[in-house]
């Protein structure tokens, strides 16, 4: 027989050949009902969990991984990280090789949580999945021997139909072969048909049994394993979610120390170094206090004149022109400022000023209503809100703004009009300047809110 290959000759490529066919043939007709199938419905729900199974595996390593290759990211992001503090820390600063020790010990310590990971989850996952690939390829050869085997009973059960039909023509000839022969001979002609027909049914029966036992031989092991491999999933799981767990826990621990003794370190340097390594800077105000002084101005000259029954204006028609409203027209851009009682005057040459309704608002800090009417309390200024203490120095850069010390106790109150307030402002009186003057018209004054605390 002629070579085909390396171990491969014509004729088992022809027995391959023949197989492919007769198992496609025998689908179709199971397929059609002209042929009944073997079922197995135990083993099937065993196929169906193996399947289960390897798609959640497959689905837990490839989650892994990326797992993985986050903790490679952030060692070196933490690495480029402690690089640049070593870089920045200049040489006379106290605690520059402890900086170097801490850095150093942080690689090693990244570098030992990835290698821990890969060998005690990835590499055991790996194995876990490792034993998949040969299951599978079992299962499928299992279901091509199952329809071997349904192919060789009903080819048998065909020559078992066929046997009465055989017998028949012992006692009756019915072929041209058989009528056409001498009288003599024909008794030998049907002898010799009926043993070729036993002799065929020999061989299916032959070949049933043969398809029977490599089916079954293939099935029995396929049943015991796969439920044990079904229930191996749990301990898996449980051991491989321990290890990473375990292992997090313990290089969080040890990280923690590290970033404790950095935190150590640069303490000392800002207590040798200042008080504040970065200043506290409060928020940009908008220009409404200008506003608030012409209003506070031009409302107090409206009551007075109204109240001593004087003109707003000398007799001679000069306007009035306060030093408030002069700042303001110098600072301003050149428009119209609308408010409830008329137009401000852009100009000196304006014969005289309107009167400003000034509204009364409910007390707010922040833009938020203080729980409606402030408390009013004796020992504390009008409207008290709440105390706050500075917790950094600030120096005032307007004369609407109070000067504060590290420590200073400010009493909040509310301003007079909310639209007034800016983000991250707040208005009051020092403590120090209520208790001694009991007035706060003169004290009170803008500051910013994240240079202080709430103390009550």
């Amino acid at each position: 027989m002629a070579e085909m290959g390396k171990g491969v000759t014509a004729g088992k490529i022809a027995s391959n050949v023949q197989k492919k066919l007769t198992r496609a043939q025998e689908k179709v007709l199971q397929k059609l009902g002209k042929a009944d199938e073997t079922k197995d419905e135990q083993f099937e729900q065993c196929v169906q969990n193996f399947n289960k199974q390897l798609f959640e595996g497959s689905k837990l390593q490839k989650d892994l991984r990326t797992y993985l290759a986050s903790v490679k990211a952030m060692h070196e992001a933490s690495k480029k990280l402690t690089e640049c503090l070593q870089e920045v820390y200049e040489p006379e600063w106290p605690g520059r090789d402890d900086t170097n020790k801490i850095a150093e010990n942080n690689d090693l310590l990244w570098t030992d949580f990835h290698q821990k990971l890969v060998d005690q989850a990835l590499l055991t996952m790996d194995t876990y999945l490792g034993q998949f690939p040969d299951i599978k390829s079992r299962i499928a050869k299992r279901g091509r021997k199952l329809v071997d085997y349904d192919s060789a009973r009903h080819h048998y059960e065909s020559l078992q139909t066929a046997k009465k039909k055989d017998e028949a023509k012992i006692a009756k000839p019915v072929s041209l072969l058989e009528k056409a022969a001498p009288q003599w001979c024909q008794g030998k002609l049907q002898a010799h048909l009926v043993a070729q027909t036993n002799l065929l049914r020999n061989q299916a029966e032959e070949e049933l049994v043969k398809a029977q036992k490599v089916f079954e031989e293939m099935n029995i092991d396929l049943q015991e394993e796969l439920p044990s491999l079904w229930n191996s999933r749990v301990g898996f799981y449980v051991n491989t979610f321990q290890s990473i767990a375990g292992l997090e826990e313990n290089f969080h621990k040890e990280m923690s120390k590290l970033n404790q003794n950095m935190n150590d370190i640069l303490v000392n340097l800002e207590k040798e170094h200042g008080p504040s390594t970065y200043p506290v800077k409060a928020q940009p105000r908008k220009k409404t206090k200008l506003f608030s002084r012409l209003r506070k101005k031009i409302s107090s000259d409206s009551t007075s004149a109204k109240a001593n029954k004087t003109p707003s204006s000398p007799p001679d028609g000069t306007p009035v022109t306060s030093p408030e409203i002069k700042a303001v027209n110098h600072e301003l851009e050149p428009s119209t400022l609308e408010t409830p009682g008329g137009g401000i005057p852009k100009s000196p040459s304006q014969s005289s000023l309107p009167a400003v309704v000034v509204e009364t608002f409910p007390a707010t800090v922040n833009g938020t209503v203080e729980g409606g009417a402030p408390s009013e309390r004796a020992d504390m200024p009008p409207g008290f809100l709440f105390k706050v203490q500075a917790m950094h120095d600030y120096i005032a850069t307007d004369t609407d703004e109070l000067q504060l010390k590290s420590g200073d106790v400010v009493l909040v109150i509310p301003f007079d009009n909310p639209e007034e307030q800016d983000d991250g402002w707040l208005m009051g009186v020092k403590e120090s300047d209520w208790l001694q003057h009991k007035e706060f018209d003169q004290c009170r004054g803008v500051f910013p809110e994240n240079f202080t605390e709430r103390v009550q």
